[in-house]
């Protein structure tokens, strides 16, 4: 309606002028009179609606101002809490806010929602030749699993002020956590943003050790499984309690070069009575915070780990990264760091990538006794017979791995003329091969027994119908691979069905 009174305004300033010009006879003359009423018409019902709108506003405002809603105004079906007194409404938020139920609704986002909810869930099934170390099951050769339900809170709190979390469940179904069930903050960070070179980031945080540690949602790999570096070397998901800063510079007019860097609480690498908790069974995944037998969960010691990532992208399509990690991993007095060092690269040219990522893991001290141990052994002897380590049984200090990963995304013609819906702009097909090798006990003077010297070769094939779901079949040859039940060195195979998709 207002375009319309717009549209009439403006035909009254640009035609009366010319009309009159040329109202020269009689039925011009007529014509024009007909257009000159209908103009006035139009200032008559322009200047009714704008008294309309005056009255309306006039009577919103003392509305709002005599209500006085509960501070912050609440929408949707909380509309009906209100208080009473006039101007309350106007009160922030704080221990001089006055009431008692209804406190519990004054909260900021009650008013002006700023979060958002979503995340991401897989579903998978696998069927194993054998019970090796790698399926993670402890010697199930067939079965389906939920494995994580991952849900994200993020915020906007203002245009400087950002939050993000995520909740991970896995293994839901198993209620209780000794059978495998884990629930717990992923990462939970406030970032305050200064500019681009310069952000400072506080929290839960995902540390940047290897690139696949910071991009390890399911929907964005192409394979089901997690490289085995990034499970037994970069303990993949690894976070940390800290705080540090982040930002990008643009060294030239095609480059980017990112960084990351944090001083956070640690690792924790020992138990309570001085046994080491990274292992050739499982590497350094016993070592993550998130693992600590600490009951307060707490920093085992005073001291604090630095970790950091400097990713260099020449142009387009090309990225290659360094990380680093230090920290003190012994209680007591003890001095035992760990340390990880990591290699990342991506390389994309049209429908080809090449994607991969290599990592070294120290654990100094780590085959020694440390002060005031409890399991008998005098400090700065050789521990030997300690469950779950091959050999002599000496804990592992030194373990490494790599993977290296190529794609082909393709979508065949074919399919698309055959179901635009199904197969057309922004679904893909995407080939996949990686190879992997991680030996989780470089000490082992053989070089070739144990539990975690592990090689894998993956192929597979998955379909997105957009690029946040995938729907992945995959095929898994390990020449070498673990029976943990046997303690045997064995061949290995695995065919693995998954979903996963954002949400």
């Amino acid at each position: 309606m207002k375009i319309a009174l717009g549209l009439g305004a403006l035909i009254s300033l640009v035609l009366c002028p010319g009309l009159q010009a040329f109202a020269q006879d009689k039925a011009l003359e007529e014509r024009l009179q007909r257009v000159e009423e209908e103009l006035r018409q139009y200032r008559e019902t322009i200047k009714h609606y704008q008294e309309q709108e005056r009255r309306e506003g006039t009577s919103e405002r003392r509305e709002s101002e005599s209500s006085g809603a509960q501070y912050p105004t609440p929408v949707g079906s909380m509309s009906d809490i209100k208080v009473e007194r006039p101007g309350e409404e106007r009160v922030p938020l704080s221990f001089g806010s006055t009431g008692s139920g209804r406190l519990v609704y004054a909260k900021p986002f009650v008013s002006a929602p700023k979060a958002i909810v979503g995340g991401y869930m897989d579903i998978q099934y696998r069927t194993q030749s054998q019970a090796s170390i790698e399926n993670g099951y402890g010697g199930t050769t067939n079965t389906f699993d939920q494995q994580r339900f991952v849900p994200f809170i993020y915020a906007d709190i203002t245009e400087h002020v950002k939050f993000a979390s995520e909740i991970e469940i896995e293994h839901g179904i198993r209620e209780d956590a000794t059978q495998g069930m884990e629930i717990g903050l992923e990462f939970a960070q406030i970032d305050y943003l200064v500019n681009e070179p310069f952000n400072i980031r506080a929290g839960i945080l995902l540390l940047p050790v290897g690139k696949f540690n910071l991009l390890h949602d399911s929907p964005l790999n192409d394979l089901t499984d997690r490289p085995l570096v990034a499970r037994f070397v970069i303990p993949s998901t690894m976070s940390e309690t800290g705080a540090g800063f982040y930002g990008t510079f643009y060294p030239g007019t095609t480059s980017k070069l990112d960084y990351e860097l944090y001083f956070t609480t640690g690792p924790c690498s020992y138990n309570s009575d001085g046994t080491p908790r990274i292992n050739e069974a499982e590497g350094t995944r016993g070592s993550r915070q998130r693992k600590c037998p600490s009951d307060d969960g707490l920093d085992i010691n005073d001291g604090k780990s630095i970790v950091g990532r400097l990713a260099f992208s020449p142009i387009l399509g090309i990225e290659v990264g360094g990380s680093g990690y230090y920290g003190n991993g012994a209680p007591n007095g003890n001095y035992n760091p760990t340390s990880i060092v990591a290699v990342d690269w991506t390389f994309q040219r049209g429908p080809f990538e090449l994607i991969g990522e290599a990592a070294w893991a120290y654990a100094r001290g780590n085959s020694r006794a440390i002060q005031t141990n409890t399991i008998g052994f005098a400090p700065g002897s050789l521990l030997t017979g300690i469950e779950g380590n091959s050999g002599p049984g000496i804990p592992p200090q030194r373990s490494s791995g790599y993977y290296i990963q190529a794609n082909y995304h393709f979508m065949p013609s074919f399919l698309s003329k055959w179901s635009p819906k199904r197969f057309g702009e922004g679904s893909t097909f995407t080939a996949v091969v990686r190879y992997d090798r991680v030996n989780t006990n470089l000490d082992n003077s053989n070089g070739t027994g144990g539990w975690g010297n592990l090689e894998q070769i993956s192929v597979g094939l998955n379909y997105r119908p957009v690029e946040d779901a995938a729907f992945k079949i995959s095929y898994q040859y390990q020449p070498m691979a673990f029976n943990p039940n046997t303690e045997q060195r064995i061949h290995d195979s695995a065919l693995v069905l998954s979903a996963a998709t954002y949400f």
